[in-house]
């Protein structure tokens, strides 16, 4: 039986890989089509990259599920610290990305190129450590926890829900989810075809 928290942990990554491709695809019919995407909705997907996954989805592997790993197994202690670095590069990452993005929309055409090399390299980075997760942590927990560890875990999992993943936003965050389904172009979201 997989545990509640182990399939929020998927569901969240499945839902934040699907953001980060869907900025790289939007960037590339941009470049094909010879025009600028709409830095709105840019902003938008990041400010959704930002506010979940690093400071909520993060803060709860990092906070709870490492430590009870630490606490029933000396295995992948050192991946476990890799992964605990990921996490805190991420927010720098996340921050580096969203100031390509103003130099792009500022300054132009000139900047596009570093926006896209450092979106493409974050999106790299994010998606082998979602990855890494899913293939080693998540055994790893099946195997080791207990049902007291599990009850805890499901317990703090379930609240912060992210959005993306079909949970009810909280109310100030409804506006910002309704215009990100909303805007972001067929076939992503529900915006106009570009």
């Amino acid at each position: 039986m997989t545990h509640a928290t182990v399939r929020i942990i998927r569901q969240e990554h499945a839902a934040l890989a699907a953001v980060l491709r869907s900025i790289v695809m939007l960037l590339e019919q941009h470049r094909k089509k010879g025009t600028l995407p709409d830095f709105a909705t840019l902003r938008a997907m990041l400010f959704y990259v930002d506010e979940f996954p690093e400071k909520r989805h993060h803060r709860k592997e990092t906070e709870l599920l490492f430590p009870k790993l630490r606490a029933r197994t000396p295995i992948s202690r050192d991946l476990l610290d890799k992964l605990d670095g990921d996490h805190a590069k991420g927010e720098r990452r996340i921050r580096n990305v969203e100031h390509a993005l103003l130099a792009f929309e500022m300054l132009g055409e000139s900047r596009r190129e570093e926006f896209e090399k450092t979106v493409g390299e974050y999106v790299d980075f994010y998606l082998s450590h979602m990855a890494l997760e899913e293939r080693e942590i998540l055994p790893l927990a099946e195997r080791v926890l207990t049902e007291n560890d599990w009850r805890d875990l499901d317990e703090a999992f379930a609240q912060n829900r992210d959005p993306m993943t079909g949970h009810v936003p909280d109310l100030e965050y409804n506006a910002l989810f309704t215009r990100i389904v909303n805007i972001v172009p067929a076939p992503i979201g529900l915006g106009p075809a570009l």
